[in-house]
């Protein structure tokens, strides 16, 4: 791997929060997330970070000595949620470009700080934080040093786009296949986990020199590389070039989707700005243009334009959540609108299935399947409480009660 951030070689004397991770017997509805298991009265045991059992409650002879018993009276306990296309730094409520161009970075640090805590409120517990400009990486800096407490971070640095490419007014310009490299070198440097590029917007972005060349840098240096990319010549063209993930997606061909397939490459969903934006009422409260809402009511309305993403998923392609959180009117905390049009657009079958895109699926994306995304035995111990039934009513999901990270609860 590259060489660590520099700020992993300060010492830090202790952590300013830092939560105790005791031996806990939770008793309730466990939803798995492994397949559509369910056990209706079950029990997780946690301990020391990690789940040490699950299974049924009358199984369970003896409780483990010593350990915090917390009986949920019947609640759902599941794996912990995971954003996994999020901008911590954006508010989710005012407009990108002012934003992105006028907040000082003590404010963009208060952004990230707050959305962070709702974030944990809503039973999130993995942030994958596509950035647009560098403050990610000071917050999973804060996270990580026990300055602040968050959820897990993924953080990708300042995106990278070409010189006066889509959203240039905040992301890290570069041109020619050099510049390329360095951009990309810069975000290692300073710690990101992935790469993000702006593959596109209205036209093709990138040469094929530029493209080639910070794909291949992000891999040289072990880190996976992600692709803004909404229509299908553009994600066919970033499949092929060798891109390991596609954000948003959009139409799609046949053979495109088989290169998908053939590469084994997930697409991100983010309904949520569309979804959102479409509420009249939600809408206007965030000071959303009228003409804007009439366009995304259209788009809404108009199921034929996600065609392309239901035939990938029902051919295989993994299909994993994703909010878009930070723009207007998509709250870090808002996810049963995105989980719900998931599976009223058909991306998903059914509620269990979107809510394995939240938990076991993105687990997998994020390159941590083996040690998260489901409660079995052996895993870190990042769950939530839930009051009510998500798997029969995804709207249990705004009911989060306790939400817990390596066993420690955050919230």
């Amino acid at each position: 791997m590259p060489e660590p951030a520099a700020w992993h070689y300060q010492k830090i004397t202790k952590r300013m929060f830092d939560e105790p991770a005791p031996d806990r017997l939770f008793y309730g509805r466990i939803l798995t997330a492994v397949g559509d298991e369910i056990i209706e009265d079950g029990f997780v045991h946690v301990k020391e970070g990690k789940i040490a059992a699950v299974g049924r409650r009358a199984d369970l002879t003896t409780a483990p000595d010593g350990a915090e018993v917390v009986d949920t009276g019947g609640k759902t306990i599941m794996p912990g949620l995971m954003n996994s296309h999020a901008h911590l730094s954006w508010d989710g409520i005012h407009e990108l470009s002012q934003q992105s161009m006028f907040d000082a970075p003590e404010i963009r640090a208060y952004k990230a700080a707050g959305n962070m805590l709702k974030s944990l409120r809503a039973g999130i517990t993995l942030v994958r934080d596509l950035g647009v400009h560098d403050a990610n990486l000071f917050t999973k800096q804060a996270v990580a040093q026990g300055i602040f407490p968050g959820p897990r971070l993924l953080v990708s640095g300042e995106s990278i786009i070409q010189t006066g490419g889509h959203t240039y007014w905040v992301c890290r310009e570069a041109s020619g296949a050099d510049e390329m490299r360095r951009a990309v070198r810069d975000q290692v440097k300073r710690g990101a986990d992935l790469i993000k590029i702006m593959a596109c917007h209205d036209t093709l972005e990138f040469t094929d020199d530029e493209l080639h060349a910070v794909i291949d840098e992000a891999h040289r240096n072990r880190l996976p590389i992600t692709a803004h990319a909404t229509y299908n010549d553009c994600i066919k063209r970033v499949a092929e070039f060798g891109i390991d993930c596609i954000e948003h997606g959009g139409s799609m061909t046949d053979e495109t989707i088989g290169i998908l397939l053939d590469r084994k490459l997930p697409i991100v969903t983010t309904f949520s700005a569309l979804v959102i934006q479409a509420n009249e009422e939600i809408a206007r409260r965030f000071g959303i243009p009228e003409w804007k809402i009439a366009e995304r009511k259209r788009a809404v309305a108009d199921k034929a334009r996600f065609d392309g993403l239901v035939r990938a998923a029902k051919a295989g392609v993994p299909i994993v959540f994703g909010t878009d959180a930070g723009s207007p009117a998509v709250e870090h905390d808002r996810i049963v609108p995105e989980l719900g049009f998931m599976v009223e657009v058909g991306v998903c079958p059914d509620n269990m299935d979107a809510l394995r895109a939240i938990t076991a699926r993105a687990a997998v994306l994020n390159g941590l399947g083996e040690d998260l995304g489901t409660l079995e035995a052996g895993k870190r111990a990042d769950l939530i409480v839930v009051d009510g039934q998500p798997d029969r009513d995804l709207a249990a999901l705004e009911r989060v009660g306790m939400t817990f990270i390596d066993g420690k609860r955050m919230y």
